[in-house]
């Protein structure tokens, strides 16, 4: 290339428009053929496309010129050999083909987005939805801050902490740890974070609070808390021993009659020996039907925990090593949706079986004209006793425990040691 002769044929500020069409072509990969045109062209810019064609000026106030014949004219010249295109690359610099660019860059969001495509994902009906929101929302792109390499990693994460769940009363630092490397990874304010949270929501498949309630909460529905103290379970009349700090707290309250609050790290680090096998050990959703035994039993009361409306870790935690123990649990719960749904995992645990939480318990209840409407939730199935769910359904009438508070207790009653 004879770059000085270039610059004289094609290098004149006259000429720049047409550097710049011919570049603009290039970059949308498109092919340096036809003709391109300036309106309101003066005298100096169709002299200068005279001088670089060999032709006289033209009249007129626009000007068109055929880029096949200035790609003809550098090669003959010697100034070009390898034509016009390599000429803008010599006088305006590399030229990067942005059509073919932007094609690389959506495979490589897609490719990102195809990470969440793994059967920890896709083999759980509850994700579908969430899913396609990533996609559609550019929730991955936000979090990734347009970088699909990032979002690519934080997609791979995500799915490698959604394959642990749910997890059997691990704590989120821990999960963390164990599944990436990183305490911290899944830290409210990280980009993972956020995205395994929103997953986290979806899988819960119920109404949830927002804040931070909601955020204890749904990471409770997949088995994780947030931290060992934050996550309790309130329960009445469970022995304890002298064994452990734990079995001492227990004892002391079952003496007293008085309801106790134990949370996780209790129950991991000092494991109870609570020696219930083959005992009933009801379980309830709300606080006040505990505190009504406590009233009324008081240290007679049978072994009696509560979930307190939403099934946290330390309950899971509980149940699991009851169940393990040998005990029967025997579960009720508020007739509504939400109440369905936390019934779901007590009820499958081994031994675990309905406490006048059934299809016939609820009609008759509905008959005694307890209850009130019943328009929120979204149905779920109750495998426990099939004929629940379309009895709700059917009524949408919603009865708290707190309605049958008298039946609960005289159960309590005849259990008592």
């Amino acid at each position: 290339m004879d770059l000085p002769r270039l610059q004289r044929l094609l290098g004149a500020h006259e000429l720049a428009w047409l550097l710049d069409r011919a570049r603009r072509r290039l970059e949308a990969g498109r092919p340096l053929d036809g003709t391109v045109s300036l309106t309101e062209a003066d005298d100096a810019a169709r002299a200068a496309v005279a001088r670089l064609l060999g032709r006289p000026p033209r009249p007129g106030r626009s000007l068109s010129v055929s880029l096949a014949a200035v790609d003809r004219t550098l090669r003959a010249s010697g100034a070009s050999p390898d034509g016009l295109a390599a000429a803008v690359v010599a006088l305006t610099g590399p030229v990067t083909d942005k059509r073919a660019q932007d094609a690389a860059l959506a495979t490589a969001w897609q490719r990102a987005l195809s990470e969440l495509e793994h059967p920890a994902v896709t083999e759980r009906p509850e994700l579908a939805s969430w899913q396609a929101k990533v996609a559609a929302t550019g929730l991955l792109r936000r979090l990734a801050g347009g970088d699909p390499a990032t979002a690519h990693r934080l997609a791979v994460d995500a799915v490698r902490v959604l394959a642990r769940l749910p997890a059997d009363g691990l704590t989120l630092p821990v999960l963390a740890a164990r599944t990436l490397g990183d305490a911290h990874a899944l830290d409210q304010g990280r980009p993972l974070g956020a995205l395994v949270h929103s997953a986290v929501r979806a899988l819960a498949a119920t109404e949830l609070p927002s804040g931070a309630e909601g955020r204890r909460a749904a990471w409770a529905a997949a088995g994780v808390a947030l931290d060992e103290l934050s996550s309790r379970v309130l329960v009445l009349g469970l022995p304890g021993s002298t064994s452990s700090t734990t079995g001492r707290i227990l004892a002391a309250a079952h003496e007293g009659g008085e309801p106790c609050l134990l949370t996780l790290r209790q129950l991991t680090r000092q494991r109870p020996a609570l020696g219930l096998a083959e005992r009933t050990v009801h379980v309830c959703e709300n606080p006040a039907v505990l505190a009504a035994a406590a009233d009324e039993l008081g240290s007679d009361c049978p072994p009696l925990v509560c979930v307190e409306g939403q099934l946290s870790v330390a309950a899971r935690t509980l149940l699991g090593h009851l169940a393990d123990q040998g005990c029967r649990l025997a579960y009720h719960g508020d007739f509504d949706w939400g109440g369905i749904r936390i019934a779901s995992g007590v009820l499958r645990l081994p031994g675990a079986l309905p406490w006048r939480y059934d299809s016939a318990s609820y009609r008759t209840a509905v008959e005694r004209g307890l209850g009130t409407p019943l328009s929120t939730g979204i149905p779920t199935p109750t495998p426990w006793d099939p004929g629940l769910a379309p009895a709700i359904t059917e009524h949408a009438v919603r009865i708290e425990e707190e309605h049958l508070l008298d039946q609960l207790l005289t159960d309590l009653r005849r259990h008592t040691a």
